[in-house]
């Protein structure tokens, strides 16, 4: 494995860091000598991080539970205090992973600067930063059957956190949603929110849906023996349904204890939309596009 990588995309302005699993997208915005200096920081705080989670990589891979455990890294203890509140349920720091690394590569890129916007994507999973009265827009993708709409996050909604999971995704899921985004307070939250709320969305024993243990297909999951998502064939109108209200039930109570902001869920061309903060209704006529964050 090589070790860390820096280079500018083709436009310029988004820096991309990767080493091993992790990529992401960084992009800063303000004065030119503050941005420069944002992007510099956030080079070196990437140097290490990939062997700080190493270092403590079976620990992570535990179940958490609702006593707090003392971790090195700084990533890491982001890991589990994203988790933390979540662990009624069965969830290991992993689940969190993706946007702890955004949440942590952000704050080294914003200590001591002036920026009024930025965000680091960890393949979907983002961190963001927004100054006094700015905003961001973020592009939510309904994955595989057309639906796409835009979302803008202003300063006041409180919001720095976007991440996304579903049984389509990179990492492995115990549910069957094409897509779950969750709004939240930092990247790790959200990403470690969006993870239980796409396992709710299922339809437990129903023979259209193919799992496999998750350690057949890779042997040190976090997950063990349970079955993950390989397959989801054809499903009723009520049955997708009932699978929605079951995810949404599980972040209708998430919203409520204040641990995320707002959800939007997707399966096979339905949604189930919550929160306070405004999610666009998907519209099937529009095209799909990128996420800025």
């Amino acid at each position: 494995m090589n070790g860390p990588q820096a280079h500018w995309l083709a436009d310029g302005r988004r820096l991309h860091l990767n080493h091993g699993p992790i990529d992401l997208i960084v992009e800063v915005f303000g004065e030119v000598a503050e941005c420069r200096a944002a992007y510099a920081q956030a080079v070196a705080r990437f140097q290490t991080i990939l062997n700080e989670l190493v270092d403590e990589l079976p620990e992570l891979r535990r179940p958490a539970s609702l006593k707090p455990r003392a971790f090195d890294g700084a990533t890491a203890r982001r890991m589990e205090a994203a988790v933390v509140p979540l662990a009624e349920s069965f969830i290991t720091p992993m689940a969190a992973v993706a946007g702890s690394v955004a949440d942590e590569i952000l704050a080294a890129a914003l200590a001591g600067r002036r920026l009024d916007r930025a965000y680091v994507n960890n393949g979907g999973d983002s961190a963001i930063h927004l100054g006094k009265g700015q905003s961001m827009t973020l592009a939510i993708a309904g994955t595989g059957h057309g639906l796409a709409d835009r979302i803008t996050i202003r300063a006041e909604d409180g919001v720095r956190g976007v991440a996304t999971s579903g049984w389509r995704g990179r990492s492995f899921s115990l549910g069957i949603a094409d897509a779950v985004t969750v709004l939240a307070r930092t990247g790790a939250e959200a990403d470690a929110a969006a993870t239980l709320i796409a396992n709710a969305v299922d339809l437990p024993g129903h023979p259209a849906i193919h799992r496999v243990p998750a350690r057949d297909l890779a042997p040190d999951s976090d997950l063990g023996d349970r079955p993950v998502t390989q397959g989801v064939g054809a499903l009723s109108p009520g049955e997708v349904a009932r699978a929605l209200d079951n995810g949404l039930a599980v972040a209708e109570d998430f919203r409520r204890r204040g641990l995320i902001a707002a959800s939007a869920l997707f399966l096979a061309g339905q949604s189930r939309i919550s929160g306070s903060v405004a999610l666009a209704a998907p519209n099937k006529h529009k095209a799909k596009e990128t996420a800025h964050a």
